[in-house]
C-alpha cells in the first residue's frame, strides 16, 4: 500500500472516532460514587446531630482516592457538622477556619508528646470542634509541621483504638484506624453516645463487603506482615521507628494493666 493510501486510511480512522465522550456509569449525587457501588443505603436512616463538629484538614491527595471514607462522615452527619478544608498548610487566610482553630473548645486529635487521652476530656465543657488531619501518616505529619496554628492547640489522642474495620486497606500497625473510624471513636467518647459507632460504621462495612465480593482481599497490617516474615518490601527507617514506638506503647500499656489487676502484697 502506498504512503498516500496509508495516510488516507489513517485520516479515515480519525474521522470515525465518535465526537461525544464515552458514556459514564450513573453516579450517586450524595456519595459521588457509581450507583452500582453506592453505600448510601447503609447510612443512618436519620442524620446524626452531634453537639460538636468534626473538622477535617484534608491533604489534596486524599480527594483522588477511589475508596475514601471521609465522605461517609460528611453525608452521615447533619449539614454543618462535618467541615472539610483541603490543603497542605492551614489556615491559609481562611477566616472561618482561623476562628475554629483559635476556639478554646477546639481539640486537635494528634499523637504528639503534649496529647492527653481524649477520655480525660470533660464532655460537659463542650460542645467541641474535633480537628483531624486526613491523609497518610507522612502527609499528616507534614501538614502539622507546616501549620503553626495547630501547634498551640489543645491536643488529644485515642488510647484504646482497637482493630480497624477497613479490612481492604493495609494499615501501618495493628492499632491504626482510618480517618472515619478515628472520628467516630472520638465523637462517641465526646458525645457519650454509642449510636455514632453503631450507625456511622455501617457504610464502611458495606464498602468492604462489596469490594471483597468483587475480588478484593482482606489486608493485615504492615506490622503483622513484618512480624510473620510476610512483608514483601524492605523496611524503611520511618516504618521501623513507628513499629518500635508501637511496641514500646504496648509494653507500657500491658505493664499498667498488670499493675491494676495484680493483688497488693
Amino acid at each position: 500500500m502506498s504512503e498516500a493510501l496509508l495516510e488516507t486510511a489513517a485520516w479515515e480512522d480519525l474521522a470515525n472516532i465518535p465526537a461525544d465522550p464515552p458514556k459514564m456509569r450513573p453516579m450517586c449525587s450524595k456519595c459521588c460514587r457509581p450507583v452500582a457501588v453506592c453505600w448510601c443505603s447503609a447510612l443512618p436512616s436519620q442524620l446524626l446531630i452531634p453537639g460538636g463538629r468534626i473538622v477535617l484538614l484534608q491533604h489534596p491527595a486524599e480527594e483522588k482516592r477511589s475508596l475514601r471514607t471521609a465522605p461517609m462522615l460528611s453525608v452521615g452527619l447533619a449539614p454543618g457538622k462535618c467541615l472539610i478544608y483541603k490543603g497542605k498548610k492551614f489556615p491559609r487566610h481562611d477566616h472561618e477556619l482561623e476562628s475554629i482553630l483559635a476556639d478554646k473548645r477546639s481539640l486537635l486529635l494528634y499523637p504528639s508528646a503534649h496529647s492527653v487521652p481524649i477520655e480525660q476530656i470533660d464532655p460537659s465543657e463542650g460542645p467541641y470542634n474535633l480537628i483531624l488531619i486526613d491523609g497518610t501518616w507522612p502527609q499528616a505529619k507534614a501538614i502539622y509541621t507546616c501549620s503553626t496554628a495547630l501547634h498551640g492547640m489543645r491536643q488529644v489522642k485515642l488510647i484504646s483504638s482497637g482493630t480497624s474495620n477497613y479490612i481492604i486497606r493495609t494499615q501501618p500497625t495493628d492499632g491504626c484506624l482510618s480517618t472515619l473510624e478515628t472520628a467516630i471513636e472520638a465523637l462517641s467518647l465526646l458525645e457519650r453516645d454509642e449510636r455514632y459507632r453503631e450507625q456511622l460504621l455501617q457504610p464502611l462495612h458495606a464498602l468492604c463487603q462489596f469490594q471483597l465480593a468483587n475480588g478484593a482481599v482482606t489486608h493485615q497490617s504492615k506490622e503483622f506482615l513484618i512480624r510473620h516474615n510476610q512483608y514483601p518490601k524492605l523496611i524503611g527507617r520511618r516504618l521501623n521507628r513507628l513499629l518500635k514506638r508501637a511496641d514500646n506503647f504496648k509494653d507500657e500499656h500491658d505493664t499498667e494493666s498488670d499493675d491494676k489487676v495484680r493483688p497488693s502484697s
